[in-house]
C-alpha cells in the first residue's frame, strides 16, 4: 500500500523555486525601495533600488535588523509588530533611513503584510524622489493634454483658414484698386503665417519616426556649430563629454532638433551676457545607471545637459515651460521647448529643467537599457 507524499515532487519544487525567484527578480525593476522582513525584524530581501540608496550589496543588507537601518528604531518595531500580526492592512509614516553613520534620507514608509505569514514588505519612498515623481507625472499629463489640444486646434483652424485664404485670393483678382489689393495681401500673408504655425505644432505627430544608430557627440558638435554661427561673438559653447558613451538607436533629426531648440533658447536668454562677452553654454553628456523616470526604472540611460549662465526661467512660466505657445521672450513663438519635449518623449525619454539666476540646466534623459 502506497501513500502520496504531502511534499511536492522535485520538478514541482523546482518550478515553485523558479517562480519565487522570478517574482523577487521583478522587484529589482521597481523604482521604489523595497525591503522584505520576517516577523522577528530581520531583513530577508532588498531590491536593487534599496541597495543603491544604502550603498551596500545585497548580502550586507540581508540579515540585518530592520530597526537598525532607521533613526526611529521604536517606530519601525511598532510598525513591524502591527503589520506582521495584521493589526493593520497598511501602515504609513515618515522616517529617516540611515545612508551612513553621519547621513540619512527622509522617506515615506509603507508597511504591509506579505502573502507569506509573518513577513512584512516595507516600501520606502524618498520624499525628494516622491516630489520628483509628482513633477514628472505633471509633465507627462501636460504633454498628453497638449497633444489633444493641438489636434483639436488643428482641426478647428485649418479648414476655415484655407477658406479665408482662398476667398482673399479670389477677392484680389476682382479688385482694381492697388490700395485695396494690399489689404487682401495682408489677409493671405497672415493666413500663411497661421498655417505655418499649425504645421509646426503638428510636426512631431506627422513625421514618421526614423530610427538609426546615433552618436550623441556628433549631434552636440552639429548643434554647437549652428549656435556659434548665429552668435559668433560674446558666447562660448563649452564641451563636457563622456567620450566612452556608445551609439544608441534613435531618430537623428528629432534629437538634433530637440537639443538645438533648447540650446537656441539658452542663447536667446543670454542676450545681455553676450553683449558683455561672458555668455556660456555647456553641452554635457553622461551615462546614468539605475535611474527612474517616466514611471519606469532603467538600468542605463543617456543623461544630457544644456546649461547656461543666463538670468533663469521666469517664475511665472516655470510650471508651464513645456506647454505650447508659452514663451518668456517677447516675440517668441513658445513652440521650441514643447517640440523638444515631444521629440524626446517619442524616444521614451524626458526633459527636466532646474533654473536659478545665473544657472539654468535642461536635463535630457533617454533610456539605453
Amino acid at each position: 500500500m502506497t501513500t502520496k507524499s504531502s511534499h511536492p515532487s522535485r520538478p514541482q519544487a523546482m518550478k515553485s523555486r523558479a517562480k519565487s525567484t522570478l517574482n523577487l527578480d521583478a522587484f529589482h525593476l521597481l523604482a521604489t525601495l523595497l525591503l522584505m522582513v520576517d516577523e522577528s525584524g530581520v531583513v530577508l530581501f532588498a531590491n536593487a533600488a534599496a541597495q543603491e540608496v544604502l550603498g551596500l550589496p545585497r548580502r550586507s543588507i540581508q540579515g540585518q535588523r530592520m530597526e537598525n537601518l532607521f533613526l526611529e528604531r521604536e517606530k519601525i518595531k511598532l510598525a513591524l509588530e502591527s503589520a506582521s500580526q495584521e493589526h493593520a492592512a497598511v501602515l504609513r509614516f515618515d522616517a529617516n533611513l540611515k545612508k551612513s553613520a553621519s547621513d540619512s534620507m527622509p522617506v515615506h514608509v509603507v508597511a504591509s503584510p506579505s502573502e507569506v505569514l509573518g513577513q512584512v514588505i516595507f516600501e520606502l519612498l524618498p520624499l525628494e524622489q516622491q516630489a520628483r515623481k509628482e513633477r514628472e507625472d505633471r509633465i507627462l499629463d501636460q504633454a498628453q493634454a497638449n497633444k489633444e489640444l493641438i489636434r483639436n486646434l488643428a482641426h478647428e483652424i485649418k479648414n476655415p483658414l484655407g477658406g479665408i485664404r482662398g476667398a482673399a485670393q479670389l477677392l484680389q483678382m476682382e479688385i482694381a484698386s492697388k490700395d485695396l489689393v494690399e489689404f487682401t495681401q495682408v489677409i493671405i500673408r497672415e493666413a500663411d503665417r497661421l498655417q505655418t504655425l499649425v504645421d509646426r505644432l503638428l510636426a512631431p505627430h506627422r513625421r514618421p519616426h526614423v530610427v538609426s544608430d546615433v552618436n550623441i557627440h556628433e549631434i552636440f558638435e552639429r548643434v554647437r556649430s549652428l549656435i556659434l554661427a548665429e552668435f559668433p561673438r560674446g558666447l562660448k559653447v563649452q564641451r563636457d563629454y563622456d567620450t566612452s558613451l556608445p551609439n544608441f538607436r534613435g531618430d537623428l533629426e528629432q534629437i538634433i532638433q530637440a537639443i538645438l531648440n533648447i540650446a537656441h533658447n539658452a542663447a536667446q536668454a543670454l542676450t545681455e551676457r553676450i553683449e558683455q562677452g561672458d555668455a556660456v553654454i555647456i553641452l554635457k553628456s553622461r551615462v546614468a545607471r539605475q535611474v527612474s523616470f517616466s514611471n519606469q526604472r532603467h538600468r542605463l540611460a543617456l543623461e544630457l545637459h544644456v546649461i547656461d549662465n543666463g538670468p533663469g526661467v521666469p517664475a511665472s512660466i516655470k510650471d508651464r515651460l513645456f506647454s505650447p505657445l508659452v514663451s518668456g521672450r517677447d516675440g517668441g513663438s513658445g513652440l521650441g521647448l514643447n517640440l523638444a519635449q515631444s521629440f524626446i518623449q517619442q524616444h521614451h525619454g524626458l526633459i527636466e529643467c532646474e533654473s536659478l539666476k545665473g544657472k539654468t540646466d535642461f536635463k535630457i534623459l533617454i533610456p539605453l537599457q
